[in-house]
């Protein structure tokens, strides 16, 4: 719960940001110099590239989150008996021990989103958020897919 909060508050600090830029480069805009006009110009992106990196990772989170609940509700979430380090994150080289075992089922059911989630979650619990976000927007893939 704590992560999530603190996500929003983040999430609602650089929409705040945002439209301060915003604001700045319309001003800009408006001005008589040519530089400016042209900062004005970079300036009017940022937010539009901000605001849509910012769209995307909401909609991608809310979306894993609910995966996450109707594997459980299902009762096909992996059992989370791994060791911790000190930081509370899964011992990686434990989780390295495990992660045959999605990648194989996987490679059976490849168009088992249950199976993509898992592997996202075997891969998040290795330290490898880039395969694991990655595994887990194919699962959302698939899910949506087969709804």
């Amino acid at each position: 719960m704590k992560a999530r909060i603190a996500a929003l508050v983040m999430a609602a600090l650089l929409a705040l940001y945002l439209v301060f830029v915003a604001q700045y480069a319309i001003r800009l805009l408006f001005d008589e110099n040519g530089f400016a006009k042209g900062l004005g110009i970079a300036l009017a992106v940022l937010p539009l590239l901000g605001a849509w990196a910012l769209t995307a990772e909401l909609v991608f989170v809310t979306r894993g989150e609910r995966l996450v609940r109707l594997l459980g509700e299902e009762g096909g979430l992996p059992v989370d008996d791994l060791p911790r380090l000190p930081s509370g994150r899964p011992d990686p080289v434990a989780a390295d021990r495990e992660f045959p075992k999605y990648k194989a089922e996987v490679e059976g059911a490849p168009d088992s989103w249950r199976a993509w989630l898992r592997l996202g979650l075997a891969y998040d619990a290795s330290g490898d958020r880039g395969r694991a976000r990655w595994a887990t927007r194919k699962a959302i893939a698939l899910e949506r897919t087969s709804s």
